[in-house]
């Protein structure tokens, strides 16, 4: 468990001791069995696992756990403005939610979007919720988008890292709080190596290799 992480759960965490408290005080055993299982969740949840990243500068890693929701040609419309290679990753709120760089490179775009919280799985979720993106300008890449997207229960994307900030593959650069979606950007001609409904984990599956 990494403290910068369980940081974020540092509400809810203390919002939970006071009933918790009460049942222990009060002798109310399911008061206190529903806390301690309330408890249970938020750390199994705020869990962040060390991750073996795969070796090459051509790999391309998942920059979340989850299922592999879609896999599609289309434009980035915000940072690049290009066509490109969109990996849909779906997180439901049982799967870890520290995001992970791609690719290794330097940070040159993190934008916040207001929107909607439409369930990560909704179509519309994608163009309508809200969501922060980033650009991380690799040599070989060139700016390789991600795109956190908040959920119906997820409304809080954390950023760790900063535009001007160099990341390793597979280094944590921020989360999401409960179920999400996760969109990687990638160019044209870059062979994916995963299909639609494929699980994945971040910094350690290999979703695409680079020509």
């Amino acid at each position: 468990m990494r403290w910068q992480t369980i940081y974020e759960a540092r509400w809810i965490l203390a919002v939970l001791m006071v009933p918790l408290g009460l049942g222990i005080y009060f002798r109310q055993h399911w008061l206190t069995a529903l806390c301690a299982l309330a408890l249970f969740f938020v750390f199994y949840f705020f869990r962040d696992p060390d991750r073996p990243v795969p070796a090459g500068d051509d790999v391309v890693v998942a920059a979340a756990d989850g299922v592999v929701s879609d896999i599609i040609e289309r434009d980035e419309p915000e940072v690049t403005r290009k066509p490109g290679v969109r990996v849909g990753i779906f997180l439901s709120v049982f799967d870890v939610h520290v995001n992970r760089a791609p690719v290794a490179g330097k940070i040159v775009h993190s934008v916040r979007h207001e929107g909607h919280f439409y369930d990560a799985r909704d179509p519309r979720a994608s163009e309508l919720n809200e969501y922060r993106t980033w650009g991380f300008e690799n040599p070989r890449a060139g700016i390789v988008v991600v795109r956190q997207i908040t959920g119906l229960i997820a409304r809080r994307i954390v950023d760790w890292a900063k535009v001007g900030d160099t990341v390793q593959k597979g280094e944590r650069f921020g989360m999401i709080r409960f179920g999400s979606r996760t969109e990687i950007y990638l160019p044209p001609g870059t062979e994916i190596l995963v299909k639609v409904g494929d699980r994945v984990k971040g910094g350690e599956t290999v979703i695409a290799r680079l020509r």
